[in-house]
């Protein structure tokens, strides 16, 4: 298990980084929520008073990225959701940050979660899993994430921005969003946290121990 990959792709508010998050500390692997990559480096060209998706303003915040920044507290939100969205198009922005996914899974293993974390950064992944739910399912669940944190929205706008995030990471040429081959299907439309993890465990478990010829020991979660 401490080498083990567990590359997690799916669409925006689909529960895939609340899952990730919850499997890694049960198994005992490094954690990284890769779309903090791209938050940051958009936030960092609209701060520098760049267009995000402007190849040259998106690839120097990329290359100029670093670890502190992705604790910054602005990394949410729809600004922060359009910037990510435009930068995490250009090819160059997902060239410079390819190397740092990748070495943060070298030596320990880890649970990613992203876009193409399966396909791309790590296509030799022990697990892929891809997670996903209906449009409708995770409109509801960002607004009421916005919702408790005291934003202002409405249902519609969530809605219709998912819905145009998810035509952009479909259509985009560099690395567009959709399973790999060799993914296990998540849907968590009518599961909750509770229910997504224990099935996300059952998945694991079968993937590792038809792989192992000790019959699987030591892929329990540990607590």
């Amino acid at each position: 298990m401490k080498s083990l990959v567990i590359a997690i792709d799916g669409p925006a508010a689909s529960g895939k980084g609340t899952l990730a998050r919850r499997l890694a500390a049960s198994f005992g692997l490094p954690y990284l929520d890769t779309g903090l990559l791209y938050r940051a480096v958009g936030r960092l060209v609209l701060e520098r008073g760049g267009d995000p998706a402007r190849d040259q303003d998106a690839e120097a915040a990329a290359l100029a990225l670093q670890p502190d920044d992705l604790a910054r507290d602005d990394l949410r939100g729809p600004e922060a959701d359009r910037a990510a969205s435009a930068v995490a198009s250009i090819p160059g922005v997902r060239a410079a940050l390819l190397g740092f996914q990748r070495g943060f899974a070298a030596s320990h293993g880890a649970v990613l979660d992203g876009r193409d974390i399966g396909t791309i950064v790590f296509p030799d992944a022990g697990v892929k899993l891809f997670v996903t739910a209906s449009l409708p399912a995770r409109a509801g669940r960002r607004y009421a994430e916005r919702l408790a944190a005291g934003a202002e929205t409405n249902l519609a706008e969530v809605q219709a921005d998912l819905a145009a995030r998810d035509e952009a990471d479909r259509t985009r040429a560099a690395a567009p969003l959709k399973p790999a081959a060799d993914a296990l299907l998540l849907d968590t439309s009518t599961l909750d946290a509770d229910q997504a993890f224990a099935r996300a465990v059952e998945l694991i478990r079968s993937v590792v121990n038809s792989a192992s010829p000790h019959g699987g020991q030591g892929v329990e979660p540990q607590g």
